[in-house]
């Protein structure tokens, strides 16, 4: 058995008990979800940061360079 979790938030207890309901599932299981849940979208959330500042960096671009002062292409 693993160390012991005290949620010490009547809140956080309602809700992890209401989801265990909606769901079947234990509430030891409905926490593990959730966190599980809630880390795989910071995870994505953190490897798509660094995608994302790459690709703001390329719509910035400026290309004026390929197009004359009529805005055809060289």
């Amino acid at each position: 058995m693993g160390t012991m979790l005290n949620i010490e938030s009547d809140e956080a207890y309602r809700m992890a008990s209401r989801l265990s309901a909606l769901t079947g599932e234990s509430l030891t299981r409905t926490v593990t979800e959730a966190i599980r849940e809630r880390l795989d979208r910071q995870t994505l959330q953190s490897g798509t940061a660094g995608f994302k500042e790459r690709l703001k960096a390329l719509a910035g671009s400026d290309h004026r360079w390929r197009y004359d002062d009529v805005g055809a292409p060289h």
